[in-house]
């Protein structure tokens, strides 16, 4: 008989190769909070959360967040910039925006429960093909299968499949391939398991094919070229960056925070920042000045006294911080800007390049 697809495993053999992997999974999976729950909202949350973002990172987050909003009621009643409090630090913040709004959409169009069409589902903000498999198939049992990175890399050496695996041709194969795969009977159990194989055992780097539940399978490992698959994607080049950014601080140990979209906003996540402005590393100050002056109208006498600079990536940006404490004798007034505390900035939506600003305030 023909293999499935993109994969050299002959058709009577797909039934074992699903029970030795689904076994695997029952025996080795990581005891990790969303896995302890059927709840959609609470399974949605940590599907967005972990794009982009690894598994230990995203726990601590994933555990605030639901004790702030522990149901989509209300994170939907919540206002954006409370949200965006609960997810500072975490990155990505479109995720977080996104989150928010289908929340709004699930409460007012479908009565608070995250809905079970598939066509629904990806009508809401900030949700792909791959999350509403994953959602869909974990919280309700529905049979439909999950494609990511991992899921692909597993794949792409089972088959000893050649190429950019995101390359949208062969991109559909693989996505046919993970359907005609799925275990139609435990199809959220068995995208989980492709899932965990691909992140703890097949992994980008050393892959651990001794302790591969299906490495009798593998094409790649009969070749030996596991480790040389799937091709290296070639990465944008990266480019450094230097910013230059305000600490004005009044008697009151109050600091001016502003929200500034486009241009360097978007390095501090559209959320509140320090006034800054990308300059030449020797033209700090006054670059910040000028900027200080022409955009934000705030024209300035005193000193500028320079902070510890730090560093900061963001995508393919390496970013150079160089902060300056200003004290005035009172903070100007903009609109749509925010005076508080330096020492309690911390309770604003705020990005880790302004916390690392703040930072060197100490």
């Amino acid at each position: 008989m023909p293999p499935v697809n993109l994969l050299a495993i002959p058709e009577p053999e797909i039934k074992v190769f699903r029970r030795r992997l689904l076994f695997w999974f029952a025996g080795n999976k990581r005891d990790i909070p969303w896995r302890r729950t059927r709840d959609a909202y609470r399974i949605w949350l940590s599907e967005i959360m972990l794009q982009q973002t690894r598994v230990a990172a995203v726990i601590p987050y994933y555990e605030r967040f639901l004790e702030k909003f522990p149901t989509v009621q209300t994170l939907s009643r919540a206002k954006m910039e409370t949200v965006l409090s609960r997810w500072a630090g975490l990155g990505y913040y479109s995720r977080a925006r996104n989150l928010h709004r289908a929340a709004k959409v699930i409460v007012a169009k479908h009565d608070g429960r995250f809905p079970r069409d598939y066509e629904d589902t990806l009508a809401l903000p900030g949700i792909g093909r791959y999350t509403a498999a994953a959602v869909l198939s974990i919280a309700y049992g529905q049979p439909f299968a999950a494609l990511d990175g991992n899921v692909a890399r597993v794949i792409s050496r089972l088959g000893a499949v050649r190429g950019d695996l995101r390359a949208p041709a062969l991109w559909r194969k693989l996505e046919t391939t993970t359907e005609d795969l799925l275990d139609q009977r435990a199809p959220g159990d068995w995208n989980q398991a492709m899932m965990e194989l691909g992140a703890t055992i097949c992994t980008p780097k050393s892959p651990r094919c001794e302790e591969c539940p299906v490495a009798g399978w593998c094409r790649a490992r009969k070749l030996g070229i596991a480790g040389e698959l799937p091709a290296t994607r070639k990465k944008r080049s990266t480019v450094d960056v230097t910013l230059a950014a305000a600490v004005l601080l009044d008697p009151r140990g109050r600091t001016l925070l502003i929200r500034q979209p486009g241009g360097d906003g978007a390095l501090f996540s559209n959320l509140w920042q320090f006034p800054a402005v990308e300059t030449t590393g020797g033209e700090s100050a006054a670059g910040l000045a000028d900027h200080l002056s022409e955009k934000l109208g705030i024209t300035l006498n005193g000193n500028f006294t320079p902070l510890e600079t730090a560093r900061h990536s963001v995508t393919f940006r390496n970013i150079r911080l160089v902060p300056f404490l200003i004290r005035v004798a009172r903070l100007p007034r903009l609109a749509g800007s925010r005076v508080v505390e330096l020492s309690r900035i911390e309770t604003l939506p705020i990005s880790n390049a302004t916390r690392k600003i703040a930072n060197s305030t100490v």
